[in-house]
């Protein structure tokens, strides 16, 4: 079995990668204070952002559910690989050669990347079989809904031969049967014999927000092809239909600029978007559109109620126009308060899907459906009405009863009125009575549904989210929450981050002398105990690790706190911020070595004791003149 990877090589990929670029992939990061970033958490739910990543010092930390570390911890807890396997990633992923202790400089690494690994295998082996005879029926398909090859090339459609071709390439390139069926590349019979999943079918690779292929949707193409029109890649390690959207990769740039998401249908409907101008578009992948989307698509939005109004945000779902589709708007509208953005709803006339709508009547009728979106809310009253007699007296009354409990949801309170004046329009009713349904229909409301959708800074969360806290995740034990916010606690807190943070602004001199200096906060004394133990290693690579693992373990969540929280000041002025912060700690502690210099002189008898008394007065004279030159006063 290879050996570990060598320390030297764990050091030299921390140094080289950027924290912010790794977790970029996952959370829209957006800066907040001097070198600090902030995002919603990839951890918990929540609606207002408390991730914090801050690059130069190479953690993370969230101030809601308290998880944190750096990038190898991170990859660890999001896509739950081992530490080898996130530390080979990262290396891979800026071109770096591992090196192992027993001399080997490549190892297995682990069922998580060699089902990657088999994945992009598999992608390269599609793309190429597309061009064979037997794909003309594929390449047929693509034509006929307006996708040249060069389409095809942008969006990785590949084409699976029949008779066991992928497994037996594959395994020529040395996956093991095993690993190709944990992939769902391969599927095992009954009898435990194994076929080619994909068979005869066109196929789409589906990536997560770091561009890795984690799995494929295929689509049926000959009439003797029995299966589903779409097949979809099994749950595998690395594969939660749940959790991915097809396009994602391609369209999480947009997204997070543009401040919109447009989810669509099908793969084929994502091409014709893109295609069209339309490149914030994403699908699902053989799933209804549910909660794990929708947080996913609220962290590469960074769509928080805290910048809502500033953002404003858009989510915008297409449907055809079948009673599939409108089942599909019900179950979206079923999740809409779980976004601080605003919601839409853009239906193509003649109920053509975007693939069809462009293919008909070109790139841009795709723009304009888009343009011609709804408010959900306004789509999901109209579509109230449908089983409704308006013209008679009791279809409307019978109207405003199915409608009311559906603008009550609404979570804006100025929103309410609006949409009850213009329910009221539509009904041809009388706009007070309208009122008075709606807030009865949201007094009726059961407690726990209307928490789901009322507005202000709870949104959807628990009471205990509320409060910072998520059920199932464990809080570190000390927090700076915790430690008050007296003066004495704010100054060496903030002395500890500007060592932490800073290393080479507040310089080794300095730093010595605070970590010398007397806390009166006893939990912030453990961690400067800590700190001068390995202030020696202060800036190397992982030198905030072992400082976290010097402290006890209750005192690590705060270490990452302190990595993480922002300081106050002008990113011009960084360098001088942080000295000065280091500097009024060890000219408190100088004061405090002046009061007791002072206290013992005046206990001393000059005159039985005239060696202890000089010795004193020198000292006093000598805290002055270190004081007076701390401060810089001429």
């Amino acid at each position: 079995m290879p050996g570990l990877i060598r320390r030297s090589d764990i050091d030299e990929v921390r140094a080289r990668t950027n924290i912010a670029d790794i977790v970029g992939d996952y959370v829209t990061l957006r800066p907040a204070g001097v070198g600090s970033l902030k995002g919603l958490c990839p951890f918990h739910d929540e609606r207002s952002p408390s991730f914090n990543v801050r690059p130069q010092v190479g953690y993370y930390h969230c101030f809601g559910c308290g998880k944190g570390g750096n990038v190898f911890d991170f990859l660890m807890e999001i896509d739950h690989v081992t530490f080898p396997e996130a530390v080979e990633r990262l290396a891979q992923r800026i071109g770096f050669q591992l090196h192992y202790e027993d001399g080997q400089g490549a190892r297995d690494q682990g069922s998580r990347s060699r089902i990657l690994a088999a994945n992009t295998a598999a992608q390269e082996f599609f793309m190429g079989q597309l061009a064979s005879p037997e794909a003309e029926p594929g390449r047929r398909f693509l034509g006929e809904r307006g996708f040249d090859p060069a389409a095809a090339a942008r969006f990785g459609v590949g084409f699976a031969p029949r008779g066991g071709a992928l497994g037996r390439a594959l395994r020529a390139r040395g996956f093991t049967e095993d690993e190709l069926v944990q992939a769902g590349l391969l599927g095992r019979g009954e009898r435990g014999d194994v076929y080619d999943r994909f068979r005869s079918r066109l196929t789409w690779p589906i990536r997560d927000t770091s561009g890795q292929v984690v799995g494929f949707g295929a689509r049926r193409l000959l009439e003797e092809d029995q299966g589903p029109k779409y097949l979809n890649t099994p749950e595998t390690p690395v594969y939660h239909k749940a959790q991915v959207l097809y396009g994602l990769d391609l369209a999480k740039r947009d997204i997070a600029r543009e401040k919109r998401v447009v989810v669509v249908e099908g793969y084929t409907d994502v091409m014709a978007c893109h295609l069209a101008g339309v490149t914030t578009a994403v699908a699902t992948c053989g799933t209804a559109f549910g909660v794990e989307h929708i947080r996913v698509i609220r962290r590469i939005m960074g769509d928080s109620d805290q910048n809502a109004v500033a953002t404003a945000g858009e989510v915008v779902f297409t449907f055809d126009g079948d009673e599939a589709g409108l089942k599909a708007a019900s179950r979206a509208f079923e999740e809409e308060s779980r976004f601080a953005a605003q919601t839409f709803v853009a239906v193509a006339p003649d109920g053509l899907d975007p693939c069809d709508l462009r293919l008909q009547r070109g790139d841009g009728a795709v723009r304009a459906l888009v343009e011609s979106r709804k408010p959900m809310f306004e789509f999901m009253i109209r579509r109230t009405f449908a089983g409704f007699d308006l013209d008679s007296a009791e279809g409307r009354v019978h109207a405003l009863r199915a409608a009311a409990p559906v603008v009550a949801g609404i979570r804006d309170q100025a929103l309410v009125t609006e949409y009850s004046r213009l329910l009221a329009k539509w009904l041809g009713g009388d706009p007070t009575e309208v009122l008075a349904a709606v807030r009865a229909a949201s007094s009726r409301s059961a407690p726990s549904t209307r928490s789901a959708r009322s507005g202000g800074d709870r949104g959807n969360r628990s009471p205990s989210e509320a409060e910072g806290r998520v059920e199932g995740a464990e809080r570190p034990a000390i927090t700076l929450a915790t430690l008050g916010r007296d003066p004495n606690t704010r100054l060496e807190a903030e002395a500890l981050q500007a060592i932490i943070q800073y290393p080479a602004e507040v310089g080794p001199v300095l730093a010595g002398r605070v970590v010398a200096a007397a806390f009166a906060n006893p939990t912030l004394a453990v961690v400067r105990d800590a700190l001068a133990v390995r202030l020696g290693e202060a800036g190397d690579p992982g030198w905030l690790d072992e400082v976290a693992l010097e402290a006890p373990e209750a005192y690590r969540g705060l270490i990452r706190e302190l990595a993480v929280a922002a300081i106050p000041g002008r990113p011009d002025q960084i360098a001088r911020t942080v000295q000065q912060v280091a500097a009024s700690l060890v000219d408190r502690d100088l004061l405090r070595r002046k009061r007791e210099a002072l206290g013992a002189l005046q206990r001393t008898d000059r005159e039985a004791e005239p060696g202890r008394f000089a010795e004193l007065q020198r000292e006093l004279v000598a805290i002055d003149e270190e004081r007076r030159l701390l401060r810089g006063d001429e």
